[in-house]
């Protein structure tokens, strides 16, 4: 089963992370596949928003239309659950509790949160713990979750303010310590949930709507700029990559390019 990272920046926007200032962001465009105009789905909330990258069905399927969770009337597999039924293990590294919703109890091996209001440093500490997790027990998938850039940046100081800005350099700064650690085995994926504009997010603006995305690895082709990319599109290009059985009931595609599949 080949592995993955899946690493979430929340409300990280596409000129938000071209305008931090950290130099890594153009060696992911060099490195691998990436969309600077992907798609999110409404609300661009948090919660439904995750809950759609896991489940690719947008929240009127999935039923979580805001940052609490709704049981599902007419469930649709999840990612964890079906990288667990295909005989995988996952890991989740958080900062915002309700996160642990986007997955069905019994379907992590690994799992650890750490609320972002109790430190400064609060995704560099998850981040540690995922490399730690990673090195001494390589889960076949590991979901990484950093809120700093929505809560301390964007809530707190507003979308693309200094602060915002240097929040979103500093989840950078982890996404290339994960990378240059473990890139040679794992493909790693870097995500936005939302975007966010002034100091909120979930309308239907552009600037909440439109995220990026980074793919680095085999499947992909370096410095290719891919179109007409959803966030539905995260758990197809994800169970593609390992070899999971993709259900029927998903919505979205894979991005993985047809003569790698």
């Amino acid at each position: 089963m080949n592995k993955v990272i899946l690493i979430s920046i929340d409300g990280m926007r596409p000129d938000g992370v071209l305008g931090c200032g950290n130099p890594y962001v153009q060696e992911m465009m060099k490195k691998g596949s990436y969309a600077l105009d992907a798609r999110t789905v409404v609300p661009s909330v948090t919660l439904p928003c995750h809950m759609s990258m896991f489940h690719s069905v947008t929240p009127e399927r999935h039923g979580t239309t805001d940052n609490r969770y709704m049981p599902q009337v007419r469930p649709v597999p999840g990612l964890a659950e079906q990288i667990k039924n295909a005989g995988g293990e996952s890991a989740m590294f958080y900062g915002w509790e309700p996160l642990r919703d986007v997955t069905r109890p019994g379907s992590l091996r690994w799992a650890r949160f750490f609320n972002a209001y109790a430190d400064e440093h609060t995704d560099g500490i998850l981040t540690d713990s995922a490399m730690e997790c990673i090195e001494k027990y390589r889960p076949d998938f590991v979901f990484l979750y950093m809120v700093e850039t929505d809560e301390k940046g964007g809530h707190d100081s507003g979308w693309m303010t200094e602060t915002y800005l240097d929040y979103v350099s500093h989840a950078i700064d982890n996404v290339k310590r994960v990378y240059e650690a473990f890139g040679h085995e794992y493909t790693v994926i870097v995500t936005a949930d939302h975007g966010g504009h002034d100091r909120t997010h979930g309308t239907e603006l552009p600037e909440d709507m439109t995220i990026p995305m980074f793919f680095l690895g085999k499947p992909f082709e370096p410095g290719k700029a891919l179109e007409n990319v959803s966030i539905l599109d995260l758990a197809p290009t994800i169970a593609k990559i390992m070899g999971v059985p993709v259900p029927r009931e998903w919505e979205g595609r894979s991005a993985v390019p047809t003569d790698m599949a």
